[in-house]
């Protein structure tokens, strides 16, 4: 059953960042943290801290669980510039991939000049593609168990959750 989270009392501030501990353990407490599946679960820890603005104090990955200490600052208040956004995308999506949001992004910024209204929305329509998963600890959580998941799964040959339940964070 699905439980109400704990969110720091400032999580929204314009200035001060949160501090999280978040667990997660593994399905029937089995034992699956060999080395080589903690080195890919610390590249996809690294790979969306860079994307999401999150900031990974510390962490222990243990034999069928793990502790991060993460540190979530809040969006800056005039967004993120276009370059910012393409090197964040870039930690987790493909050249080719980020190439064609830049496009989007240029063709959207031209619009712009010709009909201030209509581009200016579809610059911000584009970001917030994005930006919604930036700053914030659920789907820091769930991008990073997601995809350490179909990973594991993959190399492993098995079907099913990995993990038992939604992760804490205190």
């Amino acid at each position: 059953m699905r439980q109400a989270r704990w969110l720091a009392k400032w999580k929204d501030s314009e200035s001060k960042p949160a501090i999280y501990h978040c667990v997660s353990r593994v399905v029937d407490r089995r034992f699956v943290f060999g080395d080589a599946e903690r080195e890919q679960f610390r590249i996809y820890m690294r790979m969306y801290e860079n994307f999401s603005g999150c900031r990974v104090l510390s962490y222990c990955v243990m034999s069928n669980h793990f502790h991060i200490l993460l540190e979530v600052p809040p969006m800056p208040e005039n967004g993120l510039s276009d370059e910012t956004l393409l090197q964040r995308l870039s930690a987790l999506y493909s050249e080719a991939f980020v190439a064609g949001v830049s496009a989007e992004l240029a063709a959207a910024r031209k619009s712009a000049v010709d009909a201030v209204d209509e581009g200016q929305t579809r610059v911000a329509e584009i970001h917030t593609r994005f930006t919604y998963r930036m700053h914030d600890l659920s789907e820091f959580m769930k991008g990073l168990l997601i995809r350490y998941t179909r990973w594991f799964n993959r190399v492993h040959s098995r079907k099913g959750t990995l993990w038992e339940e939604r992760f804490r964070s205190v």
